[in-house]
């Protein structure tokens, strides 16, 4: 392939990948099925009754990886068995899994706050209305942007995986990448704001989750119209470096040409890891320097 044209694949593959990894984000933050979901789980057990939708069909790379393989086996289905058009079939694909992710989500909707009866927590028909059509709207759209990568991978890279096990792997990926990477933005900031800044959540604040939101009780809604100015984003951004720089390396340092370029790929991924280490720290200084000091700093302070 010429240099110029696998750029362009990969400049494409990046943006399906920073819209696939908002959107997965986003769904997470709605339907609660984010690290923190831990903390809204544990919550009507504390005497925390809350409007939050809590699903948590299991954590968010296995959730993913199986919403993107149903996809990715629909679509490989439609387009070889069917000679059904790319467009078409990635489109009902992803809806296929849209609908099999919003089934989950509503038998887990169900199950987890029944299970909670004894601690007073109701099951609040509204907010499986108002939350599951947003839920599946954002599987819709991760799952096609994840097929459409995986597809791009197998036509213009020429990559020997079958779709589905890419959408699969894909799936995977950008489910850890929301967790590591969005949560952050969702649980620490949204869910205890009663809480100092680095402070870290005691055990004895276990489930005292921020309940009343901008207008009235708090829901998963209001958790993503939070987490899509910053947290969503940030996911997005964090996806689509991986899938391009991954694919960067390869089609500059092409394994396949020999072993020394091989491995002048493999020190060039050791590069940009060492870089974006170096960039983080920085970030993580700076921030500190601006919004602490943390509560340990305080007290060494104090001492």
């Amino acid at each position: 392939m010429e240099p110029l044209i696998g750029m362009g694949v990969l400049a494409l593959m990046g943006a399906a990948a920073a819209i696939a990894g908002m959107s997965e984000d986003l769904e997470s933050d709605v339907g609660s099925q984010s690290n923190p979901n831990s903390q809204v789980q544990l919550a009507p057990q504390m005497m925390y009754p809350h409007r939050i939708f809590n699903k948590a069909i299991s954590g968010e790379p296995p959730s993913n990886a199986l919403m993107c393989a149903i996809g990715g086996t629909t679509t490989a289905i439609l387009m070889d068995s069917m000679g059904m058009s790319v467009l078409f079939s990635v489109a009902i694909g992803a809806l296929v899994a849209a609908l099999a992710h919003g089934s989950y989500s509503t038998m887990s909707f169900f199950g987890r706050p029944a299970s909670q009866n004894r601690f007073k927590q109701p099951i609040y028909l509204d907010v499986l209305r108002s939350h599951i059509v947003a839920i599946m709207a954002f599987a819709f759209v991760t799952t096609f942007s994840i097929v459409i990568i995986s597809y791009l991978m197998i036509t213009a890279l020429g990559h020997p995986f079958p779709l589905a096990l890419l959408a699969f792997i894909w799936g995977i990926a950008v489910g850890a990448i929301g967790s590591s990477t969005g949560d952050v933005h969702y649980g620490a900031e949204r869910q205890f704001q009663n809480t100092e800044f680095g402070a870290g959540l005691n055990a004895a604040q276990s489930g005292n989750i921020v309940r009343k939101g901008e207008a009235g009780l708090r829901n998963g809604i209001d958790n993503l119209w939070f987490c899509s100015r910053f947290g969503g984003p940030a996911t997005g951004i964090a996806f689509a470096m991986t899938v391009f720089l991954s694919g960067w390396i390869t089609l500059v340092f092409d394994p396949s040409i020999s072993l020394t370029i091989g491995w002048l790929s493999v020190i060039a991924g050791l590069i940009i890891v060492l870089i974006l280490i170096i960039f983080n720290r920085k970030l993580e200084v700076s921030a500190r320097n601006t919004y602490g000091p943390y509560k340990a700093d305080k007290e060494e302070v104090a001492a």
